[in-house]
């Protein structure tokens, strides 16, 4: 007797995939912790990564391309250092005070720059970034200048010190996935539609009553608040900032990971942080090869993933339901 078999649904499919992958990243989550102390460290350096790509996500999903974002996590790692060392506050506030900085800072740069499209956006946030860095480095009697601040003291909250990478990590962990948590929201919201048809087409987008440039603005103060949030974790955790830690070498960085992760993609700060963050240790004896290796992935990723590493899943299984159709 024969036996019809109907196929499973689409939906439960997606959703058995969805489950394995959060299987899979609970699993990648807790490894460092059964790991050696540079494992540990890598991890808090993939997840700090993370959350800084995030708010770069969020302005490149308006549109745009920031060349100067490593300026905004300057701004929130020297802001609330200074708040600590001039004022004795304790970490929170202090973070809050670099974020809100740099959310100002970055009102007033978007606001005059991001009419402008392309190359020349690019191009004045490189500018904006130099010019920072410069201005951290004529600043030593405030920011010490080339030799920069050292000696930071770990992030301290009420009962609490993370005063351990193990510690770090799970801190780190967390504001990396509240981050990716925090954009994957925005996105299913009718600002984060806006932000979509923005990038997509701007003409039409204001044809449609929205308001482009105030969108923009609003895209590139939450990204640099991420970067802010990402800066003042990264500086107490290394215990050490200087100008010359925020270079327009670290903003391309972050857009790389953005680009080999996913520009579209949740997941795509993420994963390209898991990927990117590593390497340079497997490379670390060759820095000409490790230049090298990131050009070749980058080629090979826009031309056959050019929706990042983070699109490969949705591609394998629409390539394994054709053939199966």
């Amino acid at each position: 007797m024969n036996t019809l078999v109907f196929p499973a649904p689409a939906g439960s499919r997606r959703g058995r995939a969805a489950l394995a992958g959060l299987a899979l990243l609970a699993v990648l989550a807790v490894l460092p912790w059964f790991g050696g102390p540079f494992v540990l460290h890598l991890a808090i350096l993939t997840c700090l990564n993370a959350v800084m790509v995030c708010g770069l996500a969020l302005i490149a999903r308006c549109g745009q391309l920031s060349l100067g974002h490593a300026a905004f996590v300057a701004i929130g790692a020297y802001v609330s250092v200074l708040a600590d060392r001039l004022w004795q506050w304790s970490f929170l506030p202090a973070a809050v005070l670099g974020a809100l900085a740099a959310g100002l800072v970055a009102l007033l740069l978007g606001w005059a720059i991001l009419r402008l499209r392309g190359v020349y956006f690019v191009l004045v946030t490189f500018a904006f970034g130099e010019l920072l860095r410069l201005a951290l480095l004529d600043g030593a009697a405030l920011t010490g200048g080339a030799n920069g601040i050292a000696g930071i003291g770990p992030v301290s909250v009420p009962g609490f010190v993370f005063d351990t990478r193990a510690r770090f990590y799970g801190l780190a962990l967390a504001a990396a996935l509240a981050s990716t948590w925090a954009l994957a929201r925005l996105f299913k919201r009718p600002l984060g539609h806006a932000i979509d048809a923005v990038a997509d087409n701007p003409a039409l987008a204001e044809a449609t009553g929205l308001n482009v440039h105030r969108i923009q603005v609003l895209a590139f103060i939450g990204g640099c608040l991420l970067a802010a949030a990402g800066g003042a974790l990264q500086s107490r955790y290394i215990g050490y900032v200087s100008p010359e830690s925020f270079n327009t070498g670290i903003s391309v960085g972050y857009i790389i990971m953005l680009v080999i992760g996913g520009r579209r993609s949740i997941w795509g700060p993420l994963v390209g942080a898991m990927v990117l963050t590593p390497l340079p240790e497997l490379f670390r004896g060759a820095v000409q090869t490790q230049h090298i290796f990131y050009g070749a992935a980058l080629i090979l990723i826009l031309r056959f993933l050019p929706g990042g590493l983070a699109s490969l899943p949705a591609r394998l299984r629409a390539r394994f339901s054709k053939e199966r159709a």
